[in-house]
């Protein structure tokens, strides 16, 4: 009986713009990151429920960042965070929303630049 030989394939990263990152982590778009996180810069009210963003940019990796924008609860099953690249498997979802990642590939990219700045 053969072995199975599994791959791991690095996943795709594109090129982040930090400032299409800032409008989509402080905008009040899909990001809505201000809903949870205290953000520096920020002109507008921001919740408490989720950890203050200073000095995230030195605190993780670009690839750390974007795994917990993917999916937080790989990190910690009970997160509140939306998974904002995962769109299977979830419940209570916005028909618009249904089977579909909140953010795109690039969105979560641009805003993970963004958030390497905030050191």
């Amino acid at each position: 009986m053969k072995a199975a030989v599994f791959f791991f394939l690095p996943m795709v990263a594109f090129a982040g713009d930090p400032a299409k990152g800032k409008e989509i982590v402080l905008g009040s778009g899909d990001g809505n990151c201000l809903l949870c996180h205290a953000i520096p810069g920020a002109d507008r009210p921001a919740g408490n429920l989720g950890p203050s963003l200073a000095g995230v940019g030195s605190r993780f990796s670009a690839e750390e960042l974007r795994l917990r924008l993917i999916d937080a609860s790989r990190f910690n099953p009970r997160s509140v965070m939306p998974p904002y690249g995962r769109g299977e498997g979830l419940h209570g979802v916005a028909p618009q929303y249904r089977g579909k990642p909140l953010l795109t590939d690039q969105e979560i990219d641009d805003a993970v630049a963004f958030m390497l700045t905030l050191r």
